[in-house]
């Protein structure tokens, strides 16, 4: 007579089978749905990376995904608390993050009874709804036996294809029900898509055959391959390459073809640039609305005259935002090798373009030396640029640079010269206020022995201020350099130059005087180091020591209001003048 196979809980099941898939850190919070996946996680080897607030958590799973290559996973609990996951998640999801959310939800045999928690007020419950606009696929529990496949599926679906957050929710009572152990190994070895070789061939013809060739380089191209088959291609055809906010640092910043950015920041020469391009070769980019100039030809892309040859792995943003002479559903990764070789069969002897190098190196220059010469100011409350320039000159050339969103984010694309070894990290898809302090947690974790900076603005660190205590709990020293301006400033300079008033902007009291909180004595409260920078020398001596010290660490910057220099065109400004299109 056979014997009948082993059983398990449910959560312990769960368990084995992250361990198996070489989960390390789960990021979260506790719940009454979620505890007993807690209690037989701690029995295992994965840390479990415990939060104050579901938001946090998400980031700091989100930092640790884009630095580690391997999937965030991410636990929440029922309702309240999976729907304060939500900026988090889709902040992931739109930034092509894998990151895999398992959510506890109400008893499964209560359904619709409106019990604790329950989301249900209009309609039946069901609150994977609420993730269903941006995650990739969202599975419901149904039975304790479908757990493991489809946590099997959710790690494929999150890392296959183009990378995104997928939700796992889990009636709390199928954790503790009863399961055959079972081993649901994840689908290993599979090749991405590659371009055949005829395609290969057309898109090196039209590269050959070009007056005015452009590359353009989105986010998805990370790997040292790929880096270095572009690098060959553009060196080889001598073809300028412009890149997006989200691919910042993927190529060396003083590379003598690399225009910087295109779009709203981009520069000037840039943006002129792509306008007169006969043919650009866009490379795992969506052509975002400020990457594009809010998609108007009078500043940045032209398509037609010129001819799009579009790659991307997602065949959704094939010929989104402009028609495309030739497109191609491809990794990248593989895609410029096989370009770059059948450009090389076909033109054997290397392009010279006189001039070009010259005239890029020289806007390049003019922006990193006049960036750097307004951060010599000694004026206080310190200019933005002089923030960026202490760091630049007293950070490793390693270092992390984790920002949130306004001069941190735009000022660092822009100006900010990465060293080759550095790595910008920022929120671009959903450009979300509050992602720098705990994803740069997340990063920190990836990263240990890295220097990892959080450049926040007051309102980004005001947003998220569970970060603090979290990498104080954790043991990991992010430093946190919070540039107070006493406002969420790049509104305030919006506002005014539009509307004459930055009303609803600032910070201020009853009495209408700025006010902010005192961040390093908040760090210091919660077990951090605090800096209160006091006077233009007292930014580099505070982030010497803190590095020394390797200690979590809050400085306190105050800063001026001065707005992004912005070369091209976004079109709220013509809707807040009444200009429609």
């Amino acid at each position: 007579m056979t014997a009948p196979a082993p059983t398990t809980t449910a959560a312990e099941a769960l368990v084995r089978q992250l361990e198996s898939y070489g989960v390390e850190y789960v990021f979260g919070l506790c719940g009454h749905t979620n505890i007993a996946f807690l209690d037989a996680l701690g029995r295992s080897s994965i840390e479990f990376v415990m939060a104050r607030h579901e938001q946090a958590a998400a980031h700091a799973a989100d930092g640790y995904a884009r630095v580690s290559g391997k999937p965030g996973v991410l636990l929440v609990h029922v309702g309240p608390g999976m729907m304060n996951a939500v900026t988090g998640v889709a902040t992931a999801a739109l930034d092509s993050v894998p990151l895999i959310t398992i959510s506890g939800d109400i008893p499964s045999y209560y359904h619709g009874r409106h019990p604790h928690q329950e989301v249900n007020l209009h309609a039946d419950a069901d609150q994977t709804a609420i993730y269903r606009p941006f995650v990739k696929r969202a599975w419901h529990v149904h039975r304790a036996e479908d757990l493991a496949r489809f946590t099997e599926r959710a790690f494929w679906t999150a890392t296959s294809g183009r990378p995104g957050a997928v939700l796992l929710n889990v009636p709390m009572d199928h954790f503790s029900r009863q399961v055959q152990a079972e081993d649901r190994p994840l689908v290993s070895n599979v090749a991405t898509p590659a371009l055949t070789t005829a395609d290969a061939q057309r898109i090196a013809e039209l590269l050959v055959g070009a007056r005015r060739p452009l590359i353009y380089l989105g986010g998805g191209l990370r790997g040292p391959v790929g880096r270095a088959a572009l690098l060959g291609l553009a060196e080889h055809l001598d073809i300028p390459i412009a890149h997006s906010l989200m691919s910042k640092g993927t190529l060396p910043d003083r590379h003598p073809l690399v225009m910087g950015m295109t779009g709203f920041w981009g520069l000037e020469v840039t943006n002129d640039y792509t306008r007169d391009a006969d043919l650009v070769l866009a490379l795992a980019t969506r052509f975002a609305e400020t990457d594009a100039s809010s998609w108007n030809s009078d500043y940045t892309w032209k398509f037609p005259p010129a001819k799009l040859i579009q790659i991307d792995i997602d065949a959704a943003e094939i010929g989104r935002n402009y028609p495309v002479t030739i497109g191609a559903v491809a990794d990248v990764e593989h895609a410029v090798p096989a370009i770059t070789e059948a450009v090389r069969t076909l033109a054997p002897d290397p392009v010279s373009r006189p001039g070009l190098r010259e005239s890029i190196s020289t806007a390049r220059t003019t922006l990193f030396e006049s960036s750097q010469e307004r951060g010599r100011s000694d004026d206080f409350p310190l200019r933005p640029e002089r923030i960026l320039e202490d760091l630049r000159t007293v950070l490793p050339s390693d270092a992390v640079l984790v920002t949130d969103v306004g001069w941190n984010k735009n000022g660092v694309a822009q100006c900010y010269e990465l060293p080759e070894e550095g790595r910008f990290i920022t929120p671009g898809g959903a450009s979300t206020m509050g992602f720098g302090p705990a994803a740069a947690v997340g990063v920190q974790i990836a990263a240990p022995d890295r220097v990892v900076v959080a450049l926040v603005g007051d309102g980004g660190m005001s947003a998220q201020l569970p970060a603090i205590p979290l990498a104080v709990e954790q043991g990991l020293p992010v430093i946190f350099v919070v540039m107070n301006n006493r406002a969420h400033g790049t509104i305030a300079d919006l506002q005014a130059g539009n509307f004459g008033q930055s009303f609803g902007c600032e910070f201020r009291d009853r009495d209408g005087n700025p006010v902010s909180p005192d961040f390093a004595a908040l760090g210091r409260s919660c077990g951090a180091d605090g800096y209160l920078v006091e006077n233009p020398e007292d930014l580099g001596k505070a982030l010497r020591e803190a590095i020394a010290r390797r200690r979590p660490a809050v400085l306190d910057v105050p800063m001026v209001n001065e707005p992004v220099p912005t070369p091209g065109h976004w079109n709220i400004k013509d809707i807040y003048q009444g200009v429609f299109e």
